[in-house]
């Protein structure tokens, strides 16, 4: 048998069957779990290792358990049995049907970044106690949803084996996902199982049972064999006969996966087994599922009757078209909007296809056709306004308004996008009472916030997004959207408190951990954005301007060796990159290498002839190699590019001094002085010896005197005082 060392490691065992590679993977102590998703779709084994770890963990760290309660609920509902509920937002409470946006593509990513930095704290307090936790072995992970793949592969590179060791069962033959066949190929040792021949024989009606038991999930070829040598009459009964035991306390898992695997071969598939297709359809779309939606809703297609069961299978189309969409699948998505209208004469179809083919046309093709969006989102739109029944005219009017609002944004005219969205709001106040259509509603709400911000008006957008937080206080992209508009305004203390709620209500998205480290930043909290920007850089290794934000401020605390580092890294990822040149640039200049640094910078400004960081930083190198006369070439560039900075003034001032322009240089100071934030000792010490080298002793003493009350340079200028 193979065996573990003293020195974990990760494994993918490897064996044609299930039967092969058990010996291996379900040891004495250790969590199974089967990943096959016949069994319970997204997460499935994810699930089983949660379901046994989070009694101990909530009863001994409740805390950490509550701080990712959002993404433990949101990738597995059924988890609230041990944990409690999640907190309601508008989405998750309104019916389907009231749905127009779905969860961001990157959603169940976000939800396994968490989970696994869920489990990896959860070991490491483990492992602080003297405790360890038990092995992990996920098997038949090549028949894993992509999600749970995707999980896997997270988790491997994410958790070291000798914290928490993971062993992957997989066939070596069946494709798997590109990052876990990646993550595989870096992150673990791969051994071999032999073939294991039957111990026992048995007949063909236990192994026909089983195969009914394991919900269509066995590889065993014998009970297969005698699975399809049943009768068809008694093969469809058995699965009635599973789908009703089943039935009776299914978890959306089991609804999404072996309930609709079951009723699709029961006795009524075009009855209860269409219906159950639509129940896992609908679910996998609100959850963000997008890989899983789509195939579901291909089972539905293929079970309804176009005719006969027309509603549903246009239901399942509409569903299917925002999936692949979503999942870039675009030929497939527009292929979909033709069949539907070639096969359909109601006028709410042809909308929808209309909107769809927009929706494609600019939110995905490169370069936007402007003309073409406009004819279908035109047509979309004159069929919702003649739609005859008023609510749902209402109702349609107003979302093909805000997807019109879209396209106008995107052909540069956000004013009109405004109008339309506010009078889709308009019409809606004043027709539905106020606690109908509350998502539809607050979703056009949403897309004038993000207008009035786009506009420039952020006094106005940030009330919006106050307004929205509280029609929907537990929905973290608008504390987010806050966040990012006080940012703007200066106001980096309300930043930073609007992210820490935002946190808590959702799984970590990177772009939320980014911003908030810049916050931290800009407030001189550098532990902290730098726990944030290590985060961002744990989870998404690729992540290049975190990797950039990092450098800049290992830099800014001087740990020029760790910046450089990020640097050379950065490099790997991108090279035709103007930020990282001038961070380069400034890791040279900080190591007393300006010449070097001027070379970089050069490089920064050929990409981006107004980048003011490059520009500034270039001009600092210039003086160092006593070029003062591009020196302040530089920093004049840099003012016009931006509002007046003393700092700026200061060190131009000090650059008119060495090419010998005093009047210039008292003009700089002159003007400094007036500005707030100035740091006045310093201005005065340089006018000061500007006045002297003019020859004025009077104001140059008279300004070394009064930079000198300061406490500043007391040393220097008590030198200048006596040579004066």
């Amino acid at each position: 048998m193979l065996d573990r060392s003293d020195q974990y490691s990760h494994l993918n065992i490897i064996g044609a069957s299930a039967r092969d590679r058990r010996p291996f993977l379900d040891r004495p102590g250790s969590i199974f779990a089967s990943c096959n998703k016949g069994l319970r779709g997204p997460y499935t084994g994810v699930d089983t290792v949660l379901t046994a770890v989070l009694p101990e963990a909530n009863q001994r760290w409740p805390e950490l358990v509550g701080h990712h309660r959002m993404e433990l609920l949101a990738a597995i509902p059924e988890l609230a049995e041990l944990i409690g509920p999640a907190p309601r937002t508008l989405a998750m409470d309104a019916p389907f049907v009231e749905r127009t946006l779905w969860q961001g593509k990157a959603m169940p990513r976000n939800l396994s970044q968490g989970i696994v930095t869920f489990l990896r704290e959860y070991a490491q307090r483990l492992r602080q106690t003297g405790s360890k936790p038990p092995e992990l072995a996920f098997d038949d992970v090549h028949r894993a949803e992509p999600t749970t793949q995707e999980f896997i592969a997270l988790f491997l590179r994410r958790v070291d084996s000798g914290l928490w060791p993971l062993s992957v069962g997989t066939d070596g033959t069946s494709p798997l996902e590109p990052a876990l066949t990646a993550v595989l190929a870096d992150y673990t040792e791969w051994q071999y199982a032999p073939v294991r021949r039957e111990e026992a024989l048995r007949s063909v009606e236990e192994l026909a049972s089983e195969y009914i038991a394991s919900d269509g999930t066995s590889d065993d070829p014998a009970a297969y064999a005698a699975y399809m040598a049943l009768g068809a009459g008694d093969r469809t009964a058995r699965h009635d006969r599973r789908a009703e035991a089943l039935e009776a306390a299914a978890s959306w898992g089991i609804r999404v996966a072996a309930l609709v695997y079951h009723r699709e071969r029961g006795n009524d598939p075009h009855g209860k087994g269409l219906a159950a297709v639509e129940t896992a359809a609908e679910y996998l779309s609100v959850m963000g599922f997008r890989s899983a939606a789509a195939d579901m809703c291909e089972r539905g297609r293929a079970l309804a009757d176009p005719d006969q069961d027309a509603v549903a299978y246009r239901k399942f189309t509409a569903i299917l078209i925002a999936q692949t969409m979503s999942l870039g699948r675009l030929h497939e998505a527009a292929g979909l909007c033709r069949e539907m209208r070639r096969r359909y004469t109601h006028p709410a179809i042809h909308m929808t296809a209309s909107h769809f083919l927009a929706m494609i046309a600019t939110r995905c093709a490169t370069p936007r056709d402007h003309d073409e969006v406009l004819e279908y989102q035109n047509t979309a739109l004159v069929i919702a306004n003649g739609l005859p029944d008023e609510r749902d005219r209402m109702i349609h009017s107003g979302f093909q308004d805000d997807g019109l609002a879209l396209i106008e944004m995107h052909r540069g005219n956000a004013a009109r996008a405004l109008e339309l969205v506010e009078g889709a709001i308009a019409r809606g106040d004043g027709h539905f009472g106020p606690d109908e259509w509350l998502l539809h509603r607050s979703q056009l709400s949403y897309s004038r916030a993000r207008l009035l911000a786009a506009l420039g008006d952020t006094a106005e957008a940030h009330a919006a997004f106050t307004k929205l937080s509280e029609m929907d206080p537990y929905n973290p992209d608008y504390l987010s959207e806050r966040a990012a508009l006080s940012r703007q305004r200066g106001d980096l203390e309300a930043a930073v408190e609007d992210y820490n709620r935002a946190a808590e209500l959702g799984p970590p998205f990177v772009e939320l951990y980014h911003d908030r480290g810049a916050a931290l930043a800009g407030l001189g909290r550098y532990a902290e954005a730098l726990a944030d920007f290590d985060y961002v850089l744990d989870m998404e290794p690729d992540k290049s301007d975190t990797l950039l934000s990092r450098a800049e401020l290992l830099l800014e605390t001087g740990r020029l060796e760790d910046a450089a580092a990020d640097a050379e890294r950065a490099m790997g990822q991108f090279t035709v990159d103007a930020r990282l040149y001038c961070v380069r640039g400034m890791i040279h200049l900080a190591a007393d290498d300006p010449a070097q640094a001027v070379v970089c910078f050069d490089a920064a400004l050929e990409l981006d002839p107004d980048y003011p960081a490059a520009l500034v930083n270039r001009a600092v190198a210039l003086f160092e190699l006593s070029d003062p006369g591009r020196s302040v070439a530089d920093l004049t560039r840099a003012l016009e590019l931006s509002e007046p900075d003393p700092e700026l003034l200061l060190n131009r001032g000090i650059g008119y001094v060495a090419c010998d322009d005093p009047a210039s240089a008292l003009a700089d100071f002159n003007r400094a002085l007036m500005l707030p934030e100035a740091d006045i000792p310093e201005l005065l010490y340089h006018r000061g010896l500007c006045f002297l080298g003019m020859g004025d002793r009077d104001r140059g003493q008279a300004d070394l005197l009064a930079s000198r009350r300061s406490g500043s340079r007391i040393e220097e200028i008590d030198s200048l005082l006596t040579g004066v």
